[in-house]
């Protein structure tokens, strides 16, 4: 059996982005970072050389006509990763304007591979060519000298054994340059812009020797620089039940666990569907409490409240804020409205850890979709199986509350079609009885398990807590809202 060849990887420095490589980036390769201006190309590419050059494996940045150093390092030294320290000593600035004004790409090769041969480094980061272009004329010929240039400037850098990046502006039309065949990673960077809303997305086009996740993956410019958010969970952080239907949880009210033929499967995904004021957030804080008194922290994901006004509505506001102090719960407040599917799915998650969760309750769907940038919202759908499931293997039971109209003609269990992403379905309604409108409940599914086929109605007491009355016995069409007694 022949051995292979160790390729060690190295860490990007940046959020989320080593998952998304498939572990990090492979030692001495030869990188090219593209995309429009504005898409974080030059922080990306700071944020890589400040997180792996030290004293002994020393970084280059070669800046080509843009902006200077002085400039550039103005802005990018405002981030928590940038460490002046490193500048001068573990990382070098070195400006080429002048060789590419005296010299053209020819001196600029030449310089390049001067300061390389001095210094010897382990990281070398070129920025950027649309400028060098610029230069040499925008013309096939120019291109050609572009092409000729990197393509040199490759070879040199790797037989130095540097890992190498190439920043450069590239749109999607250019990917038949030679620059992309020669390149052993490819990261390209783009804008995707949907009426108001602006979203940066990142994806790995080409990572030679690695599994990297496909397609677009969202990520964000903060105090921190660029954090990218993967679509797929690591799988060495899930831990799915073998067994859910071996324990069940409580749900908190007295007659719906018989409903459910014991209470919920541990580690299922719960849908409440109802419309407005039907008590869905009353059934998902009970949920929650119960497991608070049970030793079981829980994380609350919410959209459309601030923590302090959602905690007021509830009859366990003290015993909720006593939880929080106590790190057994966190209230999330996700509320941006470019929010992407993974930014609040990787917020769960950290959540999720931090207290040891084993409920998570997300009130509501509808106030996720509308929190969501529209460029999420047209795959709302293909966006709630990603999230369901990386829930899910957390290994917490997740309840999940959406907003439902009443329709007095169909029966519908989700506005979205949800209904199969979920292990179970509770189903809140009004009926109109002898001229009053009741509340009326049933559990329509509870995956792999017997369950009460009932209608049964419930009540929320004064104090907001829900409670299981009678069976509505002796009428027909209670799923129309308007039912009649049976003869």
């Amino acid at each position: 059996m022949t051995n292979k060849v160790a390729i060690r990887k190295l860490p990007s420095g940046v959020a989320g982005l080593d998952v998304v490589l498939g572990g990090g980036i492979p030692q001495f390769s030869l990188n090219l970072i593209a995309g429009g201006p504005g898409c974080g190309k030059t922080t990306l590419g700071h944020q890589i050389v400040f997180a792996n050059a030290t004293t002994e494996r020393k970084a280059i940045y070669f800046t080509i006509i843009g902006e200077p150093p002085i400039k550039m390092l103005r802005y990018q030294q405002q981030f928590s990763f940038f460490d002046h320290d490193k500048v001068g000593k573990a990382v070098r600035f070195v400006n080429l304007a002048d060789d590419a004004q005296a010299g053209g790409l020819a001196q600029v090769l030449e310089r390049i591979i001067t300061e390389v041969r001095a210094t010897n480094p382990a990281i070398v980061a070129v920025d950027s060519f649309r400028s060098v272009l610029r230069k040499v004329g925008a013309t096939t010929e120019g291109e050609l000298l572009v092409e000729d240039f990197i393509q040199r400037v490759a070879l040199h850098l790797t037989s130095y054994e540097a890992t190498t990046f190439l920043i450069g502006e590239y749109s999607d039309e250019s990917h038949d340059n030679p620059v992309f065949t020669v390149a052993d990673g490819i990261i390209t960077l783009k804008q995707s812009i949907a009426r108001n809303s602006i979203v940066r997305k990142l994806q790995v086009v080409k990572m030679r020797g690695q599994g990297q996740i496909p397609g677009l993956q969202t990520m964000r410019i903060g105090d921190d620089g660029v954090s990218v958010f993967p679509r797929l969970l690591d799988p060495t952080e899930t831990s799915t039940p073998d067994e859910p239907l071996a324990h069940r949880l409580s749900t908190g009210v007295e007659g719906l666990d018989g409903m459910f033929g014991g209470g919920i499967p541990n580690g299922y995904s719960v849908l409440v569907a109802g419309p407005s004021g039907s008590g869905k957030t009353v059934l998902s804080n009970q949920f929650m409490m119960a497991g608070l008194e049970q030793g079981e922290p829980g994380v609350i994901a919410i959209f459309e409240k601030r923590p302090h006004d959602y905690t007021k509505t509830t009859p366990y506001a003290a015993a909720f804020e006593r939880f929080v102090k106590a790190k057994k719960l966190e209230i999330l407040h996700l509320r941006p409205l470019d929010l992407s599917i993974d930014e609040t799915l990787l917020a769960m998650q950290e959540a999720v850890a931090r207290v040891g969760a084993k409920r998570a309750v997300i009130d509501s769907l509808s106030g996720l979709e509308l929190a969501l940038a529209p460029t999420f919202r047209d795959d709302f759908r293909e966006s709630l199986y990603r999230m369901v499931g990386g829930l899910n293997s957390l290994g917490v039971t997740v309840m999940s509350t959406v907003e439902l109209t009443d329709s007095f003609i169909d029966l519908r269990f989700n506005p979205h079609g949800i209904a199969f992403l979920t292990d179970a379905i509770v189903m809140q309604r009004y009926v109109e009885i002898d001229g009053e409108l009741r509340r009326a409940l049933s559990v329509v599914k509870v995956r792999g398990s017997q369950h009460s086929k009932e209608v049964r109605e419930y009540l929320i007491e004064g104090k907001g807590v829900l409670s299981i009355g009678k069976v509505l016995k002796g009428y027909f069409g209670l799923l129309t809202g308007s039912p009649q007694r049976q003869p």
